[in-house]
């Protein structure tokens, strides 16, 4: 029996959550759904008996983003919906060729979380009936309908070890390129060819400030707790490492989802995450700490015209009121983020029963495009999910051959990385199914 739905995912963290979520409603209207990971392995049920209507991606880029990730998954399909995980962007990458899709992914479905992203796709060549706003589905668990999903102050607290009677205080960090050496930097520069030093010295620099700021802040205020959530591509430091020596009330917490805190704090700051959406779509305000410029190739275009905390004195008087002004304009926000009093995981599931529903829209798979099969990731996927499923590294294995053991360790480490267990999607399916209506 064929698949009404197959959506495939790419990062656990980011997206596994929402795909669920649509899952679990499109399940509720009588489909059949399934969730993959890009680098799950390849079964030839997917390409005959259980082929599914719909493919739903989470990125779709170009003509190889539709050969790897649909193609060689289902085999030929027209109906192409794309979660579009990637819309705030900097300026320049809103202007790039990249993000503005290329190839026969101008003829998928790219949703966008709001009209700005339509309108700018549309600018870019893409026709309105491929551009779909449906709002951002991680958002909804933000909404009012999902009041009591994540745990409260006094919960989180208590699991942390922190004071649930202190102030709050969470600061979003961004600064993965503050943890990367000189060497690591200029790798990174030569694989994608833009130079990343002069960003990397702003991290450094931005952090380094930051943490005086912080030190400065905790050390006059002891009823303050103060969180430090890093960036996943951030590691712990032995900047980190000291301060939360010298101050107790600092803390280096990655654990739980960001959104917990969030809606746990009483006040939170920011340095460029995306996650100021997620702060406004809780309901709540932030401070964005900037002491020196970010460059504007990396800062995204959401904070642009914002206003920002550049001095210690300035961080110190900001954090004593306890619901301080919004820094990015309600317009700029909503452009990005469509309000909207309907749920935008069931804007989306109309949207994918129109797309079922009706013939394909266009022909991502028509003219243009040139399939090819992938056989040696397709032999390589089906060895390593072997070797992971017997937890067996393959540097430990293959130790006879370095480039072989190589190219099979950075594959396992992604499966390892994206894995999740039968027993983890049914508890976070059963968290979930409570709010759906």
């Amino acid at each position: 029996m064929a698949l009404d739905f197959l959506i495939l995912y790419e990062h656990t963290v980011r997206e596994y959550e929402s795909d669920l979520l649509l899952k679990l409603e499109l399940e509720r209207r009588g489909y059949t759904c399934e969730i993959r990971q890009l680098l799950d392995r390849k079964k030839l049920k997917y390409f005959t008996w259980k082929k599914p209507k719909v493919l739903v991606a989470s990125c779709m880029y170009d003509n190889e983003a539709i050969n790897s990730h649909v193609y060689n998954n289902i085999g030929r399909c027209d109906k192409i919906v794309n979660l579009h995980w990637e819309q705030m962007l900097s300026d320049d990458q809103e202007e790039g060729d990249w993000f503005n899709m290329n190839g026969n992914a101008k003829k998928c479905v790219q949703t966008c979380w709001g009209q700005k992203t339509a309108l700018r796709l549309q600018a870019h060549g893409m026709e309105a009936k491929n551009t779909p706003v449906t709002g951002a589905v991680m958002m909804d668990f933000l909404r009012p309908e999902f009041q009591g999903y994540y745990k409260d102050k006094a919960a989180l607290c208590r699991e942390f070890g922190l004071d649930p009677a202190h102030k709050l205080h969470l600061y979003i960090s961004s600064f993965g390129y503050a943890s990367m050496t000189d060497a690591e930097v200029q790798e990174l520069s030569k694989m994608a060819g833009t130079d990343f030093t002069g960003f990397a010295r702003t991290n450094r620099v931005s952090m380094d400030e930051t943490l005086r700021w912080f030190d400065e802040y905790l050390g006059a205020h002891p009823e303050v707790e103060l969180v430090y959530r890093r960036h996943p591509s951030e590691w712990n430091s032995a900047r980190l490492d000291a301060l939360a020596k010298k101050r107790p009330n600092f803390h280096v917490i990655f654990a739980g989802s960001v959104k917990d805190w969030i809606v746990a704090a009483d006040s939170i700051s920011i340095w460029m995450s995306t996650a100021i959406a997620e702060v406004y779509m809780a309901g709540k305000s932030c401070h964005i700490l900037r002491p020196v410029p970010i460059e504007h190739e990396y800062d995204p275009v959401i904070y642009k015209d914002a206003q920002y905390i550049t001095d210690y004195p300035g961080f110190a008087a900001a954090m004593a009121p306890a619901a301080p002004p919004d820094p990015i304009a309600r317009e700029v926000i909503e452009g990005y983020f469509d309000p909207s009093p309907v749920p935008a995981y069931k804007r989306m599931c109309d949207l994918l029963e129109t797309v079922y529903k009706e013939p394909p829209r266009d022909t991502p798979m028509g003219e243009g495009f040139t399939p090819h099969f992938n056989a040696l990731k397709f032999f390589a996927l089906w060895g390593v999910h072997i070797l992971h499923f017997f937890r067996l590294e393959p540097k430990t294995v293959f130790f006879f051959h370095k480039g072989l053991a190589d190219f099979a360790q950075r594959i396992y480490g992604y499966v390892d990385k994206a894995y999740v267990s039968p027993a983890q999607a049914r508890q976070m399916a059963e968290k979930i199914r409570p709010y759906l209506h």
